[in-house]
């Protein structure tokens, strides 16, 4: 496994921020495969994205927010990567889901494919991961189609040739965004949420986030055992605070099975595992 019942026991008996346990999304794979899963790479903001600000009042920004209550209908199921590194396209993809559906009142409330960004995105390197600013110049420019015309098939690290016509009798649409940007402090990742729905994030993992099970996550400086195992992209949903920790929500690719249900929150504030320097979005082009 990629990690063991040993290391499990030496972070919960360190920290008691989160669980951590044997999560079976894990159980027969290496530290190797699972570091294939980081598809991002790299966590530099190249700044060819511009960067949107709110500049919204920190008292207008309500303690908590979950854009799954908040838009029920809209905001997607978790999803499984499987063994791709497809984070990014993954992230992307859901991310766009969701605020078409936001923006339209559910008129346009479609699944959109990772597989065609995967297949089809030549600025990026399918499986062997992607570049947050080139992804969504490509969701800007072309555009992706619905899961349903392109379905999710290089689970097992193999993309398929780009498509041309869907494999169902839908028509052959792309669903593009309008724009793109870079969000760079708390307050304006909370803001886009709050208005326009989730957004997509990339962060350092290591070997300690594979055995989150639940509560807060965070790295501490001293976890000089914990091993870096790449770029990660998931999206943010929303964020709150417990026990005087604040944090994001946040969907990650590994199947219901990993963490909160799919779902992870992490230390809010600070830059945990450079989590608030990597936030991208975009608006649907409608």
């Amino acid at each position: 496994m990629a990690y063991d019942a040993e290391f499990v026991a030496h972070i919960n008996a360190n920290q008691t921020d989160y669980v951590a346990g044997l999560n079976d999304k894990f159980r027969h794979w290496t530290l190797l495969e699972a570091s294939r899963l980081m598809g991002v790479k790299s966590l530099v903001p190249t700044g060819e994205t511009p960067i949107k600000t709110h500049n919204i009042a920190v008292e207008d920004i309500p303690e908590s927010f979950d854009a799954r209550t908040q838009w029920p209908n809209f905001v997607h199921p978790i999803r499984d990567q499987q063994q791709c590194g497809s984070c990014w396209a993954f992230s992307g993809a859901e991310v766009m889901s969701d605020r078409f559906a936001i923006a339209t009142n559910g008129k346009t409330n479609v699944v959109l494919s990772p597989e065609d960004m995967v297949s089809c995105d030549t600025g990026d390197m399918g499986c062997g991961g992607g570049m947050l600013d080139s992804e969504w110049t490509y969701l800007v420019n072309t555009g992706i189609v619905s899961d349903a015309c392109f379905p999710y098939s290089a689970g097992q690290g193999q993309a398929a040739a780009c498509q041309t016509k869907c494999s169902d009798s839908e028509t052959f649409t792309k669903y593009k965004a309008a724009d793109s940007f870079h969000l760079t402090n708390v307050a304006d990742i909370q803001a886009e949420v709050m208005k326009n729905g989730p957004v997509q994030a990339a962060f350092m993992v290591y070997k300690s986030f594979l055995s989150y099970k639940s509560g807060i996550y965070n790295r501490h400086w001293w976890q000089f055992w914990d091993q870096e195992l790449g770029g990660h992209a998931v999206k943010i949903v929303g964020w709150g605070t417990e026990k005087g920790t604040p944090y994001w929500i946040v969907a990650n690719s590994w199947n219901t099975s990993w963490g909160e249900e799919g779902y992870f929150r992490i230390k809010r504030g600070g830059n945990v595992c450079q989590f608030e320097s990597m936030v991208y979005g975009g608006h649907p082009k409608i």
